[in-house]
């Protein structure tokens, strides 16, 4: 039996560096310990759940910044894929946060509802100010990399939704100085729950479908096969595992049953039309395959190891 490995990989040319999400994680240090003084001074439930969010945001951007480095190791003997799954874990761990925090606002807001407090307008204007310049920044600085990284979208997320968020804190405090309705602190509380569990849930599952290695939702298994089977010398391919690694590697591993039994040589020329069609139609960059002739197996596309 032989077996044939071949890689080929394709790496976005946009290196990501870290610094951005450095800075941004002590902006948001800041704002952070700034929103929670001023949310307890001035009895806002909306600045709490916006300092809240924020050390949500250092949390995540943290876990960031940590897996953005751990991605860049070398493989080893003992990882041989190295840390490529880091940041993808990392995204996991963010949008997790994100849909807890959201749960626990949700509750707080009702609760603040059913008994309104009066609240100091000017401190909530002022820091949702401060907040919306803060993580304005921090969105500018990651938006590049976030179109390219599932790891540094999921920070990108926590950050917009934050900028929204302070938005909203800002018109409340403004609706708080002028008219009087304190009710609206709770309402944007519950409002910007909502927001979090539903771009939170979106991002967990896609990065919950990465680690479980499902098969990219844009890439149909049958298509693959149907076009596989049209080269010439194969009768069938089988037994098939199409994967993310993560975002910049897709893999496939497979059975290719042949019509004859060819030399080795032939296989390599075979093997290398299709990684070539696997990549230009696919996106598939990292293909092994087990030739077969007259093998008694099961010749099932999708075979339960």
């Amino acid at each position: 039996m032989i077996e044939n490995h071949a890689h080929n990989h394709s790496h976005s040319d946009h290196e990501l560096t870290g610094r951005s999400l450095l800075f941004s994680i002590f902006l948001n240090i800041g704002i952070t310990i700034a929103q929670v003084i001023g949310g307890l001074l001035s009895g806002s439930l909306s600045l709490l759940s916006d300092a809240l969010h924020n050390f949500s945001d250092v949390i995540s951007l943290i876990v960031s910044f940590f897996a953005n480095r751990l991605a860049k190791r070398e493989a080893s003997i003992k990882r041989t894929f190295g840390f490529k799954r880091a940041e993808i874990m990392a995204a996991f761990i963010n949008a997790a946060s994100l849909v807890v925090i959201a749960i626990i606002l949700v509750f707080e807001a009702i609760e603040r509802l059913q008994n309104p407090h009066k609240i100091s307008a000017n401190i909530v204007i002022i820091l949702s100010v401060v907040a919306i310049l803060g993580n304005g920044l921090s969105v500018l600085l990651l938006k590049q990399d976030s179109k390219v990284n599932m790891n540094m979208r999921s920070a990108y997320l926590h950050l917009i939704t934050d900028l929204m968020a302070s938005v909203a804190v800002l018109i409340g405090g403004l609706l708080m100085k002028y008219y009087q309705l304190f009710w609206v602190d709770s309402v944007l509380t519950f409002a910007i729950a909502i927001y979090l569990i539903i771009v939170g849930y979106d991002l967990l599952k896609r990065s919950f479908k990465v680690l479980m290695l499902y098969t990219p939702d844009t890439i149909e298994v049958k298509e693959i096969v149907n076009t596989i089977n049209a080269l010439p010398k194969i009768k069938s391919i089988h037994h098939i595992h199409v994967w993310q690694l993560n975002e910049e590697e897709t893999h496939l591993e497979a059975h290719i049953d042949f019509n004859s039994d060819i030399q080795v040589s032939e296989f390599g020329e075979v093997l290398h039309t299709i990684e070539d069609v696997l990549q230009k139609k696919f996106g598939i960059n990292h293909v092994t395959l087990q030739p077969e002739y007259g093998k008694e197996d099961n010749k099932d596309i999708i075979v339960q190891d």
